[in-house]
């Protein structure tokens, strides 16, 4: 899947050979956001005050619409605190021509930049990106309309409905779709659209909509403006998420991965959150491993964990650029994976040519980390080492976010519309609206209903004496190894590893442990082994010992405990990916409060409910 060619005309104007059509009008892109698409839905007026906007488009195209709006809502004094944008695209175009496209404006200049910054690995499905702090989101929807419609649901405030020409694209305005459409709309949910087809105006009216001409952009004499107020009771397939209007205080149980992460969603939304760790400092359970590993999981069916983890880099990976220092805290290294079955089989279609951000390593880059050339292995473009602590305390100085620690949670209340968190001691530790378990293998106490297992891991780590080569880039397979890391003094160290021992929550390092952790080394990487023979002679290799907690389906869960918990929640369950699966599972939790479009398709948010269980 390449990126769709532009042919760019001798006026600047861009245009589409697939579909014979041009991407906006003579008169240019900017004009015709700002007066078909924000004019036609009232923005930014109609926006003002707002806790979050919601805009649905079909066609994506040069990203100008979104750029538009997105400058329209940084200018604005009164914009929302959040502005969710979510669009449906086949065809992506590549980087460049979202910057040539953009550099006519200069208004746009910079943020196009930083849409080309985070435009890559644009797989069919769903890309979550996210700028300005988080508080601007865009949901690119990569496939057919209707089938990615079908996956999202929301309350759209406004829609753009801005594909090529019904002649040309008619898929794209289609009944199906323009139903499909519909049924993200609510009374009063503005709509716009530069046709004025009679086929699309028919459509909208008996989908519910009232439309008018409205004075258009030369070339074109009118383009369509529209308000969805049918003149009977839209019924709905099953009930609509829930949306909390006025966000109030949240107590998080934890100050791992889970908990910094929800409590930084969560502040972003406008709560104030309580973070609360039996621990003095964050970071002091399974979350606080000297050096993790972030990199995806590959499968030739493209299953349902590959899916989730790309899902979750990509959540992470914003936040790192966003937050680390790159070389101190993270960085973007790339993983070598060794398949020690010998099967690299990948996707149908992917290659190093991309979109896809992993495939068959080659010759070069096994010689690179000094394995033979024949080593059956995979390459992880965007794969990375990661300080786990740093992302954590990172997360915890946000805005809105207080952690406690030392605050030992012993026992929940539920009292009237709140929740009353005690000590062992009876002592009042906080009052919350909400609450959710980020404990790890403790967050049983809570919610004794959860599959949850402990899962205890020991690593082995060193600090890298003069003279000892390894690899600078990371590799995984049958163990990690990851070195030439930084430590807070800047001296270098390597992490090798992990064990896998089940139901076992004894943190105390064991000698076989230590054995298995060096016979998984030489497997993996055997001139790493011989290099740090004598760290392993004289008694120089640290052990580390984190206690992971698992579901029964190896997937984080996300959601509520149960109706007869209102307000409960839990996010928890991130085993040995809570780098890959943090940030996503609190964008996903945050986007269920408040009746936000999904960073999923429907069947994967699923996939990590509480509900499914």
């Amino acid at each position: 899947m390449n990126a769709e060619p532009v042919a760019w005309r001798a006026d600047g104007v861009p245009r589409s050979e697939r579909f014979d059509d041009i991407y906006h009008t003579e008169t240019g892109a900017l004009a015709q956001s700002r007066h078909v698409f924000l004019g036609g839905c009232g923005l930014p007026e109609a926006w003002a005050g707002q806790p979050q906007w919601l805009i649905l488009e079909t066609g994506f195209g040069l990203g100008l619409n979104f750029l538009t709006t997105w400058q329209a809502w940084r200018s604005d004094s009164a914009r929302p605190r959040m502005l969710h944008f979510v669009s449906v695209e086949a065809h992506p175009v590549s980087p460049d021509d979202l910057l040539r496209a953009a550099g006519a404006y200069p208004e746009l200049a910079s943020l196009a930049g930083e849409l080309a910054a985070q435009w890559h690995g644009l797989l069919p499905g769903f890309h979550r990106l996210a700028f300005d702090e988080g508080r601007v989101l865009l949901t690119l929807c990569i496939g057919d309309v209707q089938p990615m419609l079908r996956a999202q649901r929301f309350e759209a405030d406004s829609i753009f409905l801005d594909g090529f020409s019904p002649q040309q694209n008619p898929a794209m305005w289609s009944q199906d779709t323009l139903k499909a459409v519909s049924r993200f709309a609510r009374q009063g949910t503005r709509i716009a659209t530069w046709t004025i087809a009679r086929a699309v105006r028919d459509a909208l009216l008996q989908f519910g909509f009232t439309v008018e001409k409205r004075q258009g952009l030369p070339p074109k004499r009118d383009c369509l403006h529209g308000v969805f107020a049918p003149a009977w009771t839209v019924r709905r397939r099953g009930p609509m998420p829930e949306r909390i209007g006025t966000p109030g205080h949240c107590a998080v149980i934890g100050a791992g991965l889970a908990g910094a992460a929800v409590a930084a969603s969560l502040a972003r939304r406008g709560w104030q959150v309580t973070v609360l760790d039996a621990a003095e400092r964050p970071a002091s359970g399974a979350s606080g491993l000297p050096v993790g590993m972030l990199a995806p999981h590959v499968s030739p069916d493209d299953s349902l964990l590959s899916r989730l983890t790309r899902a979750g880099i990509r959540a992470t990976w914003i936040e790192l650029t966003r937050l680390l220092e790159e070389g101190r805290d993270w960085r973007a290294s790339g993983v070598l994976e060794r398949r020690p079955d010998g099967d690299v089989r990948v996707p149908a279609g992917w290659n190093d040519d991309g979109p896809n951000e992993s495939w068959p390593a080659n010759g070069a880059q096994l010689a690179a980390v000094g394995l033979p050339v024949d080593v059956p292995a995979l390459w992880h473009a965007r794969a990375a080492w990661v300080r786990p602590h740093r992302l954590i305390a990172a997360w915890l100085r946000q805005p809105g976010v207080e952690f406690r620690g030392g605050c030992q949670v012993a026992r929940l209340e539920r009292r009237a519309n709140s929740w009353q968190l005690f000590d062992p001691a009876g002592e009042l530790l906080t009052d919350a609206d909400r609450v959710v378990i980020c404990a790890g293998f403790e967050s049983d106490r809570f919610a004794p209903k959860l599959p949850l297992q402990p899962v205890r891991g020991q690593v082995a780590w060193g600090y890298m004496a003069d003279g000892i080569e390894l690899p600078a880039t990371p590799l995984n397979g049958d163990g990690h190894l990851v070195a030439r890391v930084p430590d807070a003094e800047g001296t270098p160290i390597w992490l090798a590893g992990a064990t896998f021992d089940r139901d076992s929550t004894d943190l105390a390092p064991t000698a076989a442990d230590s054995d298995s952790n060096r016979e998984r080394l030489a497997r993996l990487h055997p001139a790493s082994v011989a290099a740090l023979a004598p760290s392993f002679a004289h008694g120089k290799v640290r052990s580390w010992v984190g206690i992971r907690c698992a579901s029964g389906d190896r997937r984080p869960l996300v959601g509520p405990i149960g109706a007869e918990a209102p307000g409960l929640w839990a996010c928890t369950a991130l085993g040995s990916r809570g780098l890959s699966f943090a940030a996503l599972c609190a964008e996903l939790l945050a986007a269920q409060w408040h009746a936000e479009p999904l960073p999923l398709p429907a069947t994967l948010a699923k996939a990590l409910g509480t509900q499914r269980l």
